[in-house]
């Protein structure tokens, strides 16, 4: 099992002018210490989970391409983008631009959005969910065509790219890894099956049975099961000392039982950097042998 770290906190102990240079210190940490991806919220105001709206939040692109320059190995993307954030065409070249800048380390990371108070706060449409997800299933067409070089016109239901060019290419081929987040059923996993190259699932109680659809998924398209990366999240807080680290690794070997090879870490107080250490020292080379 992999580890990767989750940044959805921009509201460091020191005052915003001190946030880039924060932010590059725990991702150089990261990085060094064995994380294999590091990504951020993609979102526009914070969300209630996190704390009140008002709390920072970073636009998740350009701290990514932020990041790129402070790093080496790690790879970078979001967790995830909502599909109606930005135009299918643009997205394809953000991410091409953050792979081709950072050394082919960019990722897709996309789902059908959920937060309308931040749409309609800053004036950007929120379809209904079905439409959302019609959406989100062009946007991959045109991502995938796009990183194949084909620039043939794309008339879609909701999107018509006369000429879709990318120029230059990605360096991750054929392309950036896409993974898509999120664990409903009828549309999402099913989405993963035809298009993804990794899930990102909630580690509840039916996180086994969202795997075992997907397969089955996978079994109708004809596509390797074992050729998508599955991957979850886990909140991690330092203070709880052993009792934490214990938690920590027995969660990661139940979830490795059933199948999950990535784990995205959201850590308290990362911005003290020890508690990435402590990840790195005793959780990781336990996950490893997972």
């Amino acid at each position: 099992m992999r580890l990767g770290l989750s940044i959805a906190d921009f509201a460091t102990p020191a005052s915003p002018a001190c946030l880039g240079p924060d932010l590059a210190r725990v991702a150089v940490t990261a990085d060094q210490l064995g994380f294999v991806a590091l990504s951020v919220m993609d979102h526009y105001f914070q969300i209630r989970m996190m704390g009140p709206a008002e709390l920072p939040m970073l636009e998740g692109y350009t701290t990514l391409a932020y990041l790129a320059g402070q790093t080496n190995r790690i790879q970078l993307g979001t967790l995830v983008t909502g599909v109606h954030y930005r135009h299918p065409g643009l997205l394809a070249k953000i991410v091409t631009t953050l792979d081709v800048l950072s050394g082919g380390r960019a990722f897709l990371g996309i789902g059908a959005g959920w937060n309308a108070e931040e749409s309609l706060g800053l004036g950007v449409p929120f379809p209904p969910l079905g439409e959302r997800f019609e959406r989100l299933e062009e946007t991959l067409r045109i991502c995938l065509q796009m990183w194949r070089g084909d620039d043939q016109p794309f008339h879609g239901t909701h999107y018509t790219l006369e000429r879709p060019l990318n120029s230059p290419e990605s360096l991750n081929r054929p392309h950036p890894p896409i993974l898509i987040g999120g664990s409903g059923e009828r549309k999402t996993l099913r989405l993963v099956a035809r298009y993804a190259n990794a899930c990102n699932l909630f580690a509840a109680p039916d996180i086994g049975h969202k795997l075992e659809v997907l397969k089955r998924y996978c079994d109708e398209d004809e596509r390797d099961y074992a050729a998508i990366e599955k991957t979850s999240m886990y909140i991690f807080d330092a203070s709880g000392g052993e009792d934490a680290v214990k938690a920590a690794t027995d969660t990661l070997r139940s979830l490795a039982s059933i199948g999950i090879q990535t784990v995205y870490f959201g850590v308290k107080d990362v911005y003290e950097l020890k508690p990435l250490e402590v990840i790195a020292r005793r959780i990781m080379p336990i996950a490893a042998e997972f």
